[in-house]
């Protein structure tokens, strides 16, 4: 494997971890819909500004999430829309659903 190989492969691999938490899905599956502040994020996480802060700072650091500044606050939107569309693509290949992709991982 070349080192280009490697930093390319590193990134995807950061990019996939960066939508490995149900909140950040849901703030995916939010902004797929429309742009949104952090106030109307906050309230659908049901979790502090802060919580959610931190999870928009990190899918903005690995660019899929993009930032607005809208007055005193700041507006998100996605900068990739296809991310819903892979999540549906890869859920949709496993016949018996979450249980068995989850019965898949645990036996390696």
């Amino acid at each position: 494997m070349t080192e280009g190989d490697k930093a390319r492969l590193t990134r995807r691999a950061t990019i996939l971890k960066s939508l490995a938490h149900p909140s950040r899905l849901l703030i995916i599956e939010m902004l797929e819909q429309a742009p949104r502040c952090v106030g109307e994020l906050t309230e659908a996480v049901e979790a502090d500004i802060t919580t959610v802060s931190k999870h928009l700072a990190l899918l903005r650091r690995t660019g899929l999430v993009r930032a607005e500044k809208r007055g005193t606050y700041s507006e998100y939107s996605l900068a990739c829309d296809c991310i819903s569309h892979l999540i549906d693509c890869i859920e949709d290949t496993h016949d018996g659903g979450l249980g068995a992709a989850e019965d898949g991982l645990n036996e390696r």
